[in-house]
């Protein structure tokens, strides 16, 4: 068995700037390709999107993914060719399946300021299948992890992927959480910082573990801050 605790850090993330907007890429993306960084089990991309109100992506397509949407600050507004309209605000994800294919627009609203959000693209165990759009509001409890999405757990948005959880942490200053069991992990640090620890100097925002086969590592944040946790079972 091979246990590995890798950290990425923010700062060497690929880079894709345009007007309004920056994002940051955590895997091989388009003209960054990187063949020894593809994907993380089912996870194929995992950006970090800053916008200016006004600013976005328009109508772009996509097929065979199922998109999952966290909004960090600021509100995203969401509409596409299977007629949904969406507002992702802090406290609501959002997951698009892609299935056989659609078309879909994503533009940070006018009136709340700077919009922050984290999007990941997993590859669902079947391909093909109509498309399908869910946003849902969501708690999550304080110090604690908290289920957003699942394909095997119970969580306000089902995933088409039974591997896969997406968990949600918001920690006080000193604030502990203690890691899943499942096999691989990918822990992302979208605000605030983690204090250093046997894994490494301290994690910032915008750092990244990627876990394999080390269940049950317990994080301390520094600061407040919010981690954005994917686990797979397999």
């Amino acid at each position: 068995m091979q246990v590995s605790v890798e950290i990425r850090r923010g700062t060497a993330a690929y880079l894709t700037q345009g007007e309004g907007y920056f994002t940051r890429h955590s895997f091989s993306f388009g003209a960054h390709y990187d063949p020894d960084n593809l994907h993380f089990g089912p996870l194929v991309c995992h950006d970090d999107h800053r916008l200016v109100p006004r600013a976005g992506f328009d109508d772009h397509p996509h097929r065979d993914l199922e998109i999952v949407t966290w909004v960090v600050s600021g509100a995203l507004s969401h509409r596409d060719s299977e007629g949904h309209d969406g507002l992702v605000a802090p406290g609501t994800v959002q997951v698009l399946s892609a299935g056989s294919g659609v078309t879909h627009a994503e533009i940070a609203t006018a009136d709340a300021g700077p919009t922050r959000f984290v999007q990941a693209w997993l590859t669902p165990d079947q391909a093909g299948g109509d498309p399908s759009y869910v946003v849902r509001d969501v708690a999550p409890a304080p110090g604690a992890l908290v289920p957003v999405a699942s394909g095997h757990r119970p969580a306000p948005v089902r995933l088409g992927v039974a591997s896969a959880t997406l968990w949600v942490a918001r920690l006080p200053a000193g604030g502990t959480v203690t890691l899943p069991d499942e096999r691989l992990q990918h822990v992302y640090v979208a605000g605030g910082a983690l204090a250093r620890s046997s894994l490494a100097e301290p994690l910032s925002d915008g750092d990244a573990f990627r876990i394999a086969d080390q269940p049950g590592l317990v994080l301390t944040a520094a600061v407040p801050t919010e981690l954005l946790v994917w686990t797979f079972t397999g």
